[in-house]
This record gives C-alpha cells, structure tokens and sequence, in this order.
C-alpha cells in the first residue's frame, strides 16, 4: 500500500473576479522507503502541492480530489487537530528558504530542542528532561553531518552559514522520526559542493531509516542522481509519471522530452555552442488557462484533439496524460487506455 496517495487532486483559487484551477486532476503516489521526485518548471504547481499535502492552504482556497490518504488514513476527511498532529509526527517538510523557516531571535539549539516531541523524553525532573533534549539534539546535529555542535547550537541563524541552516532544517525535521520527508527545493541556490553535501545526506537517510522522500525541484541532474520515481507536472496537470531510467530512456510526453533536452548534461552528442532547445512560449497564467491539455499552445505535435483534457494511460508502472504520446503510431495513441494498460512501450508500437 502507498503511504501517500493522492487522485485526482484539484485545487480551486478564488481570486475575487473568477475562480481558477491552480492544479487540475493531478496524481501522485509515494511510497515506503521510496525517493520521489516532482518536477516542472516554475509556475508548474510543485509548491501548490506541497502545500495540499501538509494542509497549510488559507480560506479561499478549496481542494476537491478522489483520495488523499496517508498510510491509509483519508487526510481530506480528517480534524484539523487530526491533520496536525500527523504533521507534527509523521510528515515533515524542509522548505527552499531556511533562514525565513527559523527564528531569528531565538538560537539554533533552543529551536531545535523545542522540535522534539515530549514523547520522546524519559520522565524525571526538569534539569533532567532539558540534558535529555540537550543529547537528542547533539545526536541529531550529527546525524546531519555537523560535527561542531557547541559552536552552531549557540548560534543565532544569522550567524550561520546557509547550507548549514539547511543541514539544521533537515535535523528539525527529523525530530520527530517521520515516515515522509518532503523537500521543497531545498538545494535551489547552493553551490555544487554544497548541493552535493545536502544530496547525498538524503539518500543516506533513505537507506539508513528508510524514510520515504518527496524531493521538489526543477534541477534535473540532481533529480537523476538521487530519486528512484518522477512525476512531471506542467501548470497543475500531471504529465508524465514513472521511474527515473524509463523516462529519460523514452519520454513519452512532449514536455518531459523538451526537459530533458533543455539540460545538456542529457545530450551527449550536442556539439560545442550549439543553442540549447527550448519550447516556444512560456507558461500560462491561471486566468488564463488554454482548455484541454495546457501545454496545446507551446506543443510542437498538438492538434484539434488536445482542446480536451487527455485521459491518463498506463504502460505497466510508466503513466502519461498525452492524446499523442511520443514513439506511438497516430492510430495506436488515439486508442483509450485499456489498449495500452499493462503493455510495455515495444509491444504498443509493435500491435
């Protein structure tokens, strides 16, 4: 079972005039122990997401969806005392901008002692409770790959470095032991060294406790070098969804390929100075959304048909939401979705 599931999730913004749909029918699934990426230009809806799956949307916002299920709980029908208290424990968020997520007024080690739960504190006296939370978060501190703790724990946020605000966020985070970890583009803005440093803390983490990550960013090669799935979202529709390897062998969606070719890390034959390919266009505002599929007027291959939504199709773990996938014959990519359900891409191009 999928320890987030999310169907069909819409989400409607009252801007005052109109209202709009920010997200539009997007699925994601993540499950145990798995490193997901969700990635798309800026604008695609990733940070939308975010905030769906934690609950921190403001009144005029309103969320209709099939499911949204945590470890199998409904989150969409819980109480707000219900929802917060998953939050609390079971999924944390590392957001792109650590210095704004931490008091600046209150030092490091105050900060992330008062993160851990009280649960996690043997009964006795105070003196006793406060060297506990004092043990619990020098062990965390480590655990992120902070080795001078005296120095950080006393420090104010301003008076630290930004990947090591980042490193601290990640250690607040896991205080409480979660099953997920989501991280918003977190390492927007870093340099390699750095970005290289946060990453591999993140696999380590995977492994070592088998936390399950939703990793948010637009950077592709650090998406390839870490996460086992993707789900490619462009302006609140979900394209395009599978492992990493299948979709940078064969993207079936035109805007998962014009990703891909925009880095030219992913194009080993591209000659020297040659100009880096780009969709024409850019992307839509919400109140001005195309109909059908939103990315029909930037799309080289649309056509009348894209003026409705396509319906999302399965090649065994691989789906797409395209009415003219990529390396699929004319009259096999206007067949309906049990034609290609359960197939693999050859034996489709092969029918």
């Amino acid at each position: 079972m999928a320890l987030l599931d999310i169907k069909n999730l819409t989400l409607y913004i009252d801007t005052g005039n109109t209202t709009v749909k920010a997200l539009e029918k997007v699925n994601l699934t993540l499950n145990e122990g798995e490193i997901r990426a969700l990635v798309g230009e800026s604008g695609s809806g990733k940070s939308l997401m975010v905030r769906c799956i934690i609950g921190a949307i403001p009144d005029y916002w309103s969320i209709k969806a099939d499911r949204i299920t945590f470890d199998g709980q409904d989150l969409l029908n819980m109480s707000y005392e219900q929802r917060r208290q998953i939050m609390r424990r079971e999924i944390a968020v590392v957001f792109q901008e650590p210095t704004s997520s931490l008091d600046p007024s209150v030092t490091i080690g105050e900060q992330l002692e008062e993160s851990i739960p009280d649960e996690f504190i043997e009964k006795g006296w105070f003196w006793q409770k406060n060297r506990q939370r004092r043990q619990i978060a020098i062990g965390l501190i480590h655990k992120v790959g902070i080795k001078n703790h005296d120095q950080y724990l006393s420090s104010y946020p301003h008076e630290i470095p930004k990947d090591v605000s980042q490193k601290i966020m990640i250690a607040m985070a896991l205080a409480s032991e979660p099953k997920i970890l989501i991280a918003d583009d977190s390492t927007r803005g870093m340099e390699s060294t750095t970005k290289t440093q946060i990453l591999r803390l993140l696999v380590k983490l995977n492994k070592t406790k088998n936390l399950a990550i939703l990793f948010v960013s637009h950077d592709l090669l650090a998406i390839t070098s870490i996460a086992q799935s993707m789900t490619v979202l462009y302006c609140g529709q979900t394209v395009e969804s599978g492992k990493v390897k299948s979709l940078l062998k064969r993207p079936l969606h035109p805007y998962t390929k014009a990703l891909l070719d925009s880095a030219p890390s992913f194009q080993l034959s591209l000659p020297t100075k040659s100009p880096l390919v780009a969709l024409d266009g850019t992307i839509p505002t919400l109140q001005h959304l195309p109909a059908g599929c939103r990315l029909g007027p930037r799309c080289p291959n649309a056509r009348k048909e894209c003026v409705q939504v396509p319906v999302p199709r399965a090649i065994q773990e691989h789906t797409y939401s395209c009415h003219f996938p990529l390396h699929f014959p004319d009259k096999l990519a206007k067949k309906s979705p049990r034609h290609t359900r359960g197939l693999t891409a050859d034996e489709n191009i092969n029918e």
